[in-house]
């Protein structure tokens, strides 16, 4: 009787999800025109920090619960998971073309942040100092995002594209706030029947973390990329993934940390930590081949991920 109602969670957290990506990406979109703002401005900040919400409420809780192998293998495995799977996925629905300025200032920033787990993780403890300090940067992040702006050229296709940018009534921001909150409550009701099945087919701690929990957590991106991406909004998917990574470092693991340090053996998690970083740096030439992000690569990310689960369900099994 348990398995079934889990199920009947998992089902209701896809339609919640499905409906919360509609509202999300649909009014984000009328909100960056009424703003005069690039979509991929919006994927970076309001889609992005929204939909990685569900990682936040995720990994505060595994950590206060005494879990927090959970709590980093949530945010390990959703940003594996957001640049094979839902990048992949989103590729071959919609090719990805994208700014060559988006390669050169977004990109760095992600790699860059992903690249601060080694020495953070060194001594196998992120402790309240060090999430501090990626509290501290993730404002500064913002800050430079909106400094730099976008290019005169950028702007000109934005305008070429879009036409005059309309005025955005309440019911844009109504349905931006509605769309996550669909998102949040989805996300939780298929993550909690999930980690139940999972649990009772004995997986480990951080197994779980990095499959069952960043799958149901990051479910939210692949709403709102795969959404985009059928209103041929793919600029939106894929800033909103490259900002949910920066998030899920600086935000997520920064404001958890804070409230709870984070104490872990290195070598549980070193190998994940490596795939995170190679398919961040796999991205970025993908990208700078004609800026763009096709179907054949796509298939490759997809591939790529699916070898991933494999190999860490296999481990999994011979703990």
């Amino acid at each position: 009787m348990d398995w079934a109602l889990n199920l009947l969670l998992i089902a209701l957290g896809v339609v919640l999800l499905y409906f919360g990506g509609e509202a999300l990406v649909k009014n984000a979109v009328v909100l960056a025109r009424s703003w005069g703002v690039s979509p991929m401005v919006v994927g970076l900040t309001v889609v992005a920090f929204g939909t990685s919400s569900p990682e936040l409420a995720a990994s505060l809780a595994a950590a206060l619960s005494g879990s927090p192998v959970i709590a980093l293998g949530n945010v390990v495995g959703s940003n594996i998971l957001n640049i094979l799977f839902i990048l992949g996925l989103t590729a071959l629905i919609q090719p990805i073309r994208t700014q060559a300025q988006f390669i050169r200032r977004e990109m760095p920033i992600m790699i860059g942040a992903t690249l601060l787990l080694f020495p953070l993780l060194y001594d196998q403890q992120i402790g309240r100092g060090e999430g501090l300090l990626l509290l501290l940067l993730l404002p500064l992040y913002l800050w430079f995002l909106f400094k730099e702006g976008e290019t005169p050229e950028v702007q000109g296709e934005f305008e070429q594209e879009y036409g005059q940018p309309p005025k955005a009534s309440w019911k844009s921001y109504a349905g931006v706030a509605l769309g996550l909150v669909l998102l949040g409550v989805g996300a939780r009701v298929l993550t909690q029947g999930a980690v139940a099945l999972a649990q009772a087919f004995g997986l480990p701690e951080l197994a779980i973390g990095l499959t069952v929990v960043a799958l149901g957590t990051s479910l939210p991106e692949v709403a709102a990329s795969i959404t985009a991406a059928l209103r041929r909004e793919p600029d939106i998917a894929l800033g909103n993934i490259v900002g949910s990574n920066i998030f899920n470092i600086l935000g997520i693991l920064g404001a958890t940390a804070l409230v709870k340090p984070i104490g872990l053996l290195w070598e549980s998690v070193w190998r994940d930590v490596w795939v995170m970083l190679g398919a961040s740096l796999l991205l970025w030439p993908f990208l700078a081949t004609g800026l763009r992000l096709g179907r054949r690569e796509g298939g490759v990310f997809l591939g790529l991920y699916a070898l991933y689960i494999a190999w860490l369900l296999r481990g999994a099994q011979g703990a």
